[in-house]
């Protein structure tokens, strides 16, 4: 059964869609259950400046996209690279403790949302991506 934590945060879709100006793209498709993900993001003096999204995943991939485009906002690439980095860590321990700012992950990065890893960390990969080339 899908936890209600999982669906509330998924619901929350006021950052879908596209960003014309973007100054970032990346798309991403999950090999192992087909979802696709694009992240759009404006990126101005090394932060993220806005960050809108497109999907077509299933419900954890859209929870993952949907919080991760409303903390990444005014965050720097630092910080959020240091929060990939530490997400992706996380499903082997018991205990999560995201640092402030990223703390709501805690609700769905979890050990028991193990083998939705790979759905819960696209968006997070997506979005590397992202920054790793400029679009034109």
């Amino acid at each position: 059964m899908i936890d209600k934590e999982i669906i509330k945060i998924a619901s929350n879709t006021e950052n879908h869609g596209v960003l014309d100006n973007h100054t970032h793209f990346s798309k991403l498709k999950n090999p192992i259950c087909g979802d696709e993900m694009k992240i759009y993001l404006i990126v101005k003096n090394n932060s993220i400046e806005n960050f809108k999204y497109e999907c077509e995943s299933c419900i954890y991939c859209q929870a993952s996209v949907s919080l991760l485009s409303r903390k990444a906002k005014n965050k720097s690439i630092e910080k959020l690279i240091n929060f990939v980095e530490h997400a992706k860590n996380c499903f082997e321990k018991n205990k999560n403790s995201f640092d402030k700012g990223w703390k709501e992950f805690d609700k769905i990065m979890t050990k028991k949302n193990i083998s939705r890893k790979e759905c819960l960390l696209l968006p997070l990969n997506t979005t590397l991506n992202a920054l790793n080339k400029k679009t034109l």
